[in-house]
């Protein structure tokens, strides 16, 4: 009983933790004036709202891209991950180590050297201020989350259940399909929310590789933040945040399941 209440604190803890800052943000969307030394604001308004909306506001075409960049950043490093985390995570090679270092680098080296290394390569082939140079440049941050969580879900994985499956005459890829895929969904479904989040977040490699010609919803917030216009701001703040809400719902279900095929490998 007493770690069931425990549970339940943290839990309501937690979501006030992320909730709060949202708070004034969405206060400022529908406020008309907010000024000191006023708790709440004197007048409301939809005007915010129904400018984000606009076409002269540019949010819902920005919207629509970062969404298509998003899930194609995540498509692409699904193709990458699943196969390199396979192979880290079922086989001993020489170099091992040295590959896991050079997925993790780019969580080490800063966002800007990184940024500013790919600008003067991307500049060169001639994908700067391009949609698939953007996406290209989303993969450097996210292809690590995706390979490595994939490393981790196949390193429990029991190649068994597919000799199984191809001895009784399943081809390659309906054993993927029907024996690897349903066992790996859930890790999977981890790796493409954290792959479509932090392509979605980005605003550095996108500035630096779009040149602002690639105008998604991190750098249309960012000009209406600078610009003072904290009402438009709030709203297109809370435009931002939901397809993540909406992925996470979506996945959750997945988060938490299992397989018979995830099973602790035991070395003979």
């Amino acid at each position: 009983m007493r770690a069931d209440v425990f549970r339940l604190i943290a839990g309501i803890t937690l979501a006030l933790w992320l909730v709060l800052p949202l708070v004034p943000l969405a206060i400022w969307s529908f406020a008309h004036g907010w000024r000191f030394p006023d708790i709440l604001p004197r007048d409301w308004s939809l005007k915010a709202w129904a400018y984000a909306f606009s076409p002269t506001s540019g949010v819902v075409g920005s919207l629509g891209l970062t969404l298509f960049i998003a899930a194609a950043t995540t498509v692409l490093a699904a193709l990458v991950g699943v196969p390199a985390g396979r192979a880290l995570g079922l086989h001993a090679f020489r170099g091992k180590a040295i590959v896991t270092l050079v997925l993790l680098a780019p969580a080490i080296v800063p966002g800007i050297a990184v940024a500013l290394g790919l600008h003067g390569v991307f500049l060169r082939l001639g994908l700067t201020g391009t949609v698939s140079g953007v996406i290209l440049a989303h993969l450097i941050p996210v292809i690590p989350y995706m390979t490595l969580i994939m490393a981790s879900v196949f390193s429990s994985f029991d190649t068994t259940y597919e000799d199984q499956a191809r001895s009784l005459g399943a081809r390659p890829h309906q054993v993927f399909i029907h024996v690897t895929l349903p066992a790996i969904l859930p890790g999977l479904m981890i790796g493409a929310l954290f792959a479509f989040l932090v392509s979605w977040s980005q605003y550095l490699l996108t500035l630096s590789i779009g040149g602002g010609r690639v105008q998604t919803l991190p750098l249309t917030l960012f000009t209406f933040a600078s610009s003072g216009r904290n009402d438009v701001t709030g709203a297109i703040a809370m435009i931002y945040i939901l397809p993540g809400l909406l992925v996470l719902l979506l996945t959750a279900r997945h988060l938490t399941g299992r397989n018979a095929a995830l099973t602790p490998r035991v070395a003979p």
